[in-house]
């Protein structure tokens, strides 16, 4: 039986309405649970947020929204579905790829409308590598989902299960890289089905096997877009969260936890409320729990956190026909930009970047007119990489504006107007520790049972929630973090 906290369970305390922590508090609300939720900012979302430029809504964190079905778990724990509170669009393509020899490929999520697109593209040999792929993918999930992703872990020995051999059989402790190359032989096609291990702060060449359950989620699950951008994700969570009977307290900073022995009684605000509870989640970034806590992690090793980005969030009066709703463009250099990037601290020398329209789909977001646009750079973390940023950053915008411009974007520095340039150093003013959004990256000893456990031995009444913790980094993963939090105070 999974351990869960000790004592009285009535009145729960979330700090933080990202959606983790929204998460949390609709399983908790669904398990009749009182909760009290605390936000420092003025709105719900967190990483995965919204913000008014203008007449224009851009989203400021993520972008891609995969397994919607999470959220509808979250809300259908308070009677509440997602068909009936957010409509949802199925990209499709959900990315399209512009390689830097001037080809180009969609990425479908319908397998046969995939294998047509790489047939075209590669030939009929690389669509039937395609075809294993996307089996290879689907078994590799299915070996996960359950026990290992959607599961607490309170030892190491938890992953004695017979899926552990079928995930092993599977390859799932190889290396990814080298994996999707026995299924796919053109260098080009592989990019689609392995950079999403940058998402879990790895290196697709050196990843686990396993992490090809991202590319899972983008290239079979499907890609989505709520109207009203991802911000109106939390939103929804939010709003049903009120409607369940949770207190929702926006622009309320926690300072610190007020303890009996090993036990919260009350978290104090920084305005000076004293909200008692009988339990505490805390569903921000690491580094602010055991702040909060007044503890570190008890660890052998220290902890090592994902590369970080540099993002431009602007508009522009017209469109360029290269852009779809998410559109990447890859560098030659694939190989050296993760090296350089993840291992080395440099800047990308031929830079691969992630541009996002997401007036695309939803023109009426911008309210003036014209289009919405953010373009994301992968960077070093502040702890791998001593960039002065202050003084790079300009430059930076400038070179990245400029890349775009040699790959087709033709006159997009002279008409994109940047309305933010978000740094390494920016997010770590933002208290994002080591001075990225993704927080740690998933090597072994950070997956799994060996990830910063939620159940926390400074306080018995404390579970943590969020990227940090189990079971790791993205909007699936911090959905499931918020039930598997919410499961530690009511069991399951």
């Amino acid at each position: 039986m999974t351990k869960t906290v000790s004592g009285p369970t009535d009145h729960v305390v979330v700090v933080g309405a990202g959606l983790a922590g929204l998460s949390a508090s609709l399983h908790l609300l669904g398990a009749g649970r009182r909760v009290t939720l605390l936000e420092q900012g003025k709105v719900p979302g967190g990483r995965a947020g919204q913000l008014d430029f203008g007449a224009n809504a851009v989203d400021t964190g993520a972008s891609v929204l995969t397994m919607p079905e999470l959220v509808d778990e979250a809300l259908h724990a308070v009677g509440e579905s997602l068909a009936d509170t957010l409509p949802l669009t199925k990209l499709d393509p959900a990315y399209h790829a512009r390689f830097a020899d001037g080809s180009t490929l969609a990425l479908r999520t319908d397998g046969e409308a995939m294998e047509a697109e790489i047939r075209a593209f590669a030939g009929a040999r690389e669509a039937a590598g395609y075809r294993a792929l996307r089996r290879w993918l689907t078994d590799l999930y299915a070996a996960q989902k359950d026990h290992f992703i959607g599961a607490n872990f309170d030892s190491p020995l938890d992953l004695a299960r017979p899926e552990l051999v079928k995930l092993a059989a599977l390859g799932g402790f190889g290396r990814l890289g080298p994996k999707v190359a026995r299924f796919l032989r053109d260098e080009r096609v592989r990019r689609l089905f392995s950079f999403q291990a940058l998402y879990a702060g790895l290196d697709p060449a050196r990843a686990l096997g396993a992490y090809g359950v991202i590319a899972y989620m983008d290239t079979v699950g499907g890609v989505y877009y709520p109207r009203g951008g991802m911000g109106a994700v939390a939103r929804a969570m939010a709003a049903a969260a009120a409607k369940a009977g949770a207190d929702l307290c926006f622009g309320t900073e926690a300072a610190w936890l007020e303890r009996v022995s090993s036990r919260v009684r009350a978290v104090r605000t920084r305005s000076g409320e004293r909200i008692e509870c009988d339990a505490v989640v805390l569903a921000t970034e690491l580094g602010t729990a055991y702040r909060l806590l007044g503890a570190r992690p008890s660890r052998v090793l220290p902890l090592r956190y994902s590369p970080s980005a540099v993002v431009l969030h602007g508009r522009a009066k017209r469109s360029w026909p290269q852009l779809g709703h998410h559109t990447i463009f890859f560098g030659r250099a694939w190989d050296r930009t993760f090296a350089e990037i993840v291992r080395e601290g440099r800047l990308m020398s031929d830079p691969s970047l992630l541009v996002t329209r997401p007036t695309a789909t939803e023109p009426g977001l911008a309210g003036d007119g014209g289009e919405i646009v953010s373009v994301l750079a992968p960077a070093p973390n502040l702890r791998r990489g001593r960039i002065d940023w202050p003084r790079v950053g300009p430059a930076y915008r400038a070179e990245l504006l400029r890349t775009l411009e040699s790959r087709g974007l033709t006159g997009f520095g002279d008409e994109f107007i940047v309305d933010e340039v978000v740094t390494p150093a920016d997010w770590a003013a933002r208290g994002l520790s080591a001075g990225t959004p993704f927080s740690l990256a998933h090597t072994f000893t950070q997956t799994g049972p060996f990830r910063p456990a939620n159940l926390v031995r400074a306080a018995g009444n404390v579970v943590l929630a969020g990227c940090g913790t189990t079971p790791g980094v993205g909007i699936p993963p911090v959905l499931i973090s918020g039930r598997l939090a919410a499961e530690r105070i009511t069991g399951r």
